[in-house]
């Protein structure tokens, strides 16, 4: 049996999600899709993960996007090409638009994250990034094209002209500019990298499940909304939020002068 190509690990309310194929750059085949999205749903489902982070394996990179080599023998057979999204394709919905997903992901990246790398670290919640980062979106040298949510995400996460830039021509941008851009939370050294995620996690774990869960979804949704029509949505998670006994618990706890003891119910 071949190895696995991601390993899943969980500590401390913390899921731990590594690419894991440092030969070729973490670069995701089908069958990493696969294993991801058995992944996600775990993560989802267990109510103990109150955050995740996402890296890959080794220090060359994070990944590098599509397994290319993969992609030219599935033509060869006749395997047809995807488009935007991951419908029909192995470990739908994918990450990058899997618009449900409640929990917090920080990514944490280290050398190139390049194509759906890169889309991947876009569709993430946090991102720490080391100083020697690298940023792109090469489809367009390649005859592809970023439809795993970079066209729609960089220019949304991005001033439009700088985007377009990015986008038309795949150069590449390093963790400074990406700073500069805020398209990444934190730069540190490569030194110091696990302990500022390890930093994130913490504030994140330490904060009431259910507001993170209402926050997220409430902030991701409305982005495309009118103000007014944002106030007047309705949040799945703000339900079970304001509904729950963590609603109670924070202002008890801070008026008892003590931690708050969250139960996520």
């Amino acid at each position: 049996m071949s190895e696995s190509r991601v390993r899943y690990e969980k500590k401390d309310h913390v899921a731990h999600v590594t690419m894991d194929r440092p030969g070729v750059l973490n670069a995701m085949d089908r069958r990493m899709h696969t294993e991801l999205a058995a992944v996600w749903d775990d993560v989802e489902a267990d109510d103990d993960i109150r955050a995740v982070v996402l890296t890959g394996a080794g220090d060359r990179a994070f990944s590098v996007g599509q397994d290319l080599k993969e992609r030219a023998r599935l033509t060869e057979t006749g395997v047809e090409a995807s488009t935007f999204g991951s419908a029909g394709q192995p470990g739908h919905p994918r990450l990058t638009d899997r618009f449900t997903l409640s929990k917090p992901v920080v990514a944490r990246v280290h050398g190139y994250a390049l194509g759906g790398g890169f889309e991947l670290v876009l569709a993430c919640d946090i991102v720490i990034a080391s100083e020697e980062a690298v940023f792109a979106l090469p489809e367009v040298q390649l005859g592809l094209i970023a439809g795993a949510g970079g066209v729609f995400r960089l220019p949304r996460q991005l001033p439009q002209k700088v985007a377009m830039g990015y986008l038309l021509t795949g150069r590449r941008m390093d963790a400074a500019t990406a700073l500069r851009h805020g398209l990444v939370n934190e730069v540190v050294p490569a030194a110091e990298l696990d302990h500022c995620v390890a930093g994130w996690t913490d504030s994140l774990v330490r904060a009431a499940p259910l507001s993170v869960r209402a926050i997220k979804e409430a902030a991701l949704r409305s982005l495309d909304l009118p103000l007014e029509e944002a106030f007047k949505a309705s949040y799945h998670w703000e339900e079970c939020r304001r509904r729950s006994t963590d609603a109670n618990e924070g202002p008890r706890a801070f008026a008892e002068k003590r931690a708050p003891i969250w139960t996520g119910h």
